[in-house]
């Protein structure tokens, strides 16, 4: 791929869009001068392929047309300055080369500087410019949409354009990933890749080891619609996330050693599968075989890898889960390996495009949820309410999207009756609620396939 400026788009002064002449005037306002340039991420929808991507299996988002702008101006001192159009979200400064992120709170500055000490670390900046930043987002706070990871991305690009360095979309994608776990999230690298990768007008099957995004063409005859439960997560705040990338690590660990792999080398549940040579069908078989539907205990573990207590916590537990005693692996491989089926069939469904598609791949999204909300165990009460709404009132498939344990659910609907749809959706969701109802207007829309991070610069 070309080095990323090949997408920067030269905007004259006088036709600056309406939202980048807006933060403009806030950028003068806040520090007294105008920016040099301006970076945007997208935010992502996950069509279906949920936690997989840790797992070194393929998902299938596409961007949407939320997203994270942020205005910038270089400085000579080595400085930077944070500020959010935004007032909840309070200013920061810190200087250039002493990043200090704090992983025990995840405030919104802290997923900027992620990005800033990605690529600052992969250059090996020694000066890195001082800059002054202005952030204006759109996409919901802690709802799925990967409103952090376009913050991540945004501040990698917008540190990349400040030093005068470039990189490939995929560099950008695959640093942005490995930066983002500086919070203390250990991501797969979908949000990231798609913030990056994603073309109008298509939704992109993401693969990884290499990474790599293939167009995938939706259908005509369907909207996807987004709806927001209203119940904020955020994976850097609480454990959830991480105990199950634990999980399926230590399901790939004792897989491996029952069918005679160097399960010490072996990482993931994908590598699993590749090392064996089966289908994934066989493997879910293997599951079945080898791991046992109640919780493990970490004495279980141990025994069944040969190794002390203290090796399992030293070796394999990361820093954040030594105090975790019981994992459900069974369920947890059960998961990944019958939604890295889904998406494989989803993909094969779109590119055959039957008479029916809309059909098959509204069945596989509501087997996608049910695996999620059973196996996963990553749903919560009013995500599997708000599934419900939606295929009462016309909704063909629907699931929770991103990490689960709140934020959003997306549901494809036939485009004859999306009117009908989001009017009842409102009724009985939101309309029912006091809280709901004052997020009304943010948290139910259409969407579709957006394009991936861009650079703004005025011609």
């Amino acid at each position: 791929l070309p080095a990323f400026y090949a997408n920067i788009v030269l905007l004259n002064v006088s036709n600056l869009p309406f939202r980048l002449q807006k933060l403009k005037e806030m950028f003068i306002s806040k520090f007294g001068s105008a920016p040099k340039f301006y970076v945007r991420a997208p935010g992502r929808v996950n069509l279906i392929g949920e936690h997989i991507d840790y797992c070194g299996y393929a998902v299938l988002p596409m961007a949407i047309e939320q997203d994270i702008v942020i205005a910038v101006e270089p400085v000579k001192t080595q400085v930077v300055q944070l500020a959010n159009t935004n007032s909840l979200y309070l200013d920061f400064s810190t200087s250039v080369n002493n990043i200090q992120i704090n992983k025990s709170k995840p405030q919104w500055h802290n997923y900027f500087l992620c990005g800033l000490k990605g690529i600052q670390e992969h250059f090996g900046l020694n000066n890195p410019t001082g800059m002054n930043c202005l952030l204006d987002g759109t996409i919901p706070p802690s709802s799925g949409l990967s409103s952090s990871s376009a913050l991540v991305c945004c501040a990698g690009l917008v540190t990349l354009r400040a030093n005068g360095k470039t990189l490939s979309k995929v560099e950008l994608a695959e640093i942005c990933t490995k930066s983002e776990r500086y919070i203390g999230t250990e991501g797969g690298g979908m949000d990231q890749s798609i913030s990056f990768l994603a073309e109008e007008g298509t939704a992109k099957l993401i693969e990884f080891s290499p990474l790599r995004a293939t167009d995938v063409r939706l259908p005509s005859g369907a909207a996807f619609v987004i709806a927001n439960s209203c119940v904020e997560m955020n994976k850097a705040a609480t454990s959830h996330y991480n105990i199950r990338v634990m999980e399926c690590r230590l399901a790939t660990k004792l897989l491996s050693k029952s069918k005679g792999l160097d399960w010490k080398k072996t990482l993931r549940l994908c590598d699993v599968q590749t090392k064996l040579g089966v289908s994934l069908e066989e493997m879910l078989t293997i599951v079945e075989e080898v791991l046992h539907p109640e919780p493990y205990s970490t004495e279980e573990i141990c025994k069944c890898l040969g190794i002390s207590l203290e090796e399992l916590r030293s070796q394999i537990l990361s820093q954040n889960m030594q105090d975790v005693s019981t994992f459900k692996l069974y369920q947890r491989a059960k998961h990944v390996y019958s939604e890295a089926a889904r998406v494989l069939e989803f993909k094969k469904i779109c590119s055959k495009a039957p008479a029916n598609a809309i059909q098959l791949l509204g069945e596989l999204m509501n087997q996608s949820h049910i695996s999620c909300r059973e196996m996963y165990e990553c749903s919560c009460p009013e995500l599997d309410r708000l599934v419900d709404i939606c295929l009462q009132f016309g909704a063909i498939g629907s699931r929770l999207t991103g990490a689960g344990w709140g934020g959003c659910t997306v549901s494809m609907v036939p485009t004859d009756k999306l009117n009908t749809f989001l009017k009842n959706v409102k009724k009985a969701y939101y309309q029912t609620d006091v809280q709901r109802l004052a997020l009304e207007n943010n948290s139910l829309f259409a969407t579709r396939p957006g394009r991936g991070a861009l650079v703004f610069v005025e011609a």
